[in-house]
């Protein structure tokens, strides 16, 4: 019993976790559930849309924290789409002044996105879909950030 309302107080208090994956074109979503152990794909959202999305999903989900994935080049420098991130990262803050935003490095989300799906043994037409490249991306980045909280 003792377990079952811990579970519960937990619930009702910890909100989930939303991870993105910009693209100019394309912005793929995770999500966390309430209880932050698992990443699931969510959405993918064009940019001009994000704004609306989030205020509509969270009128349901209590938000703890935004993660974004950061692009760099092979050697750890900014890449050519950090402004653009870092351009969302503004309208996040501005829309949603009290969630905290977490920057991780996305290098290889893409390739690991894509081999993922590749394994998965989809058909060739459906494994080809950016938007699931994206959502898969957003996961592996939700991931890497849960795995680097548990270390710290």
């Amino acid at each position: 019993m003792r377990i079952a309302g811990y579970k519960k107080y937990l619930c009702a208090h910890m909100g989930r976790i939303i991870a993105f994956d910009y693209g100019t074109k394309r912005i793929g979503i995770a999500v966390t559930d309430p209880l932050q152990i698992i990443a699931t794909a969510l959405e993918t959202v064009h940019p001009k849309d994000i704004v609306d999305y989030l205020k509509k999903y969270m009128l349901n989900e209590s938000i703890e924290s935004f993660v974004v994935g950061e692009p760099r080049q092979m050697d750890g420098s900014a890449s050519q789409s950090l402004p653009h991130v870092k351009g969302f990262v503004t309208t996040l803050k501005k829309n949603f002044p009290g969630i905290p935003i977490h920057m991780i490095d996305e290098r290889f989300t893409s390739k690991m996105a894509s081999a993922a799906i590749a394994g998965s043994g989809m058909k060739k037409s459906d494994r080809q879909s950016k938007g699931l490249i994206d959502t898969v991306s957003a996961v592996i980045i939700l991931q890497s950030y849960m795995q680097q909280r548990e270390f710290r």
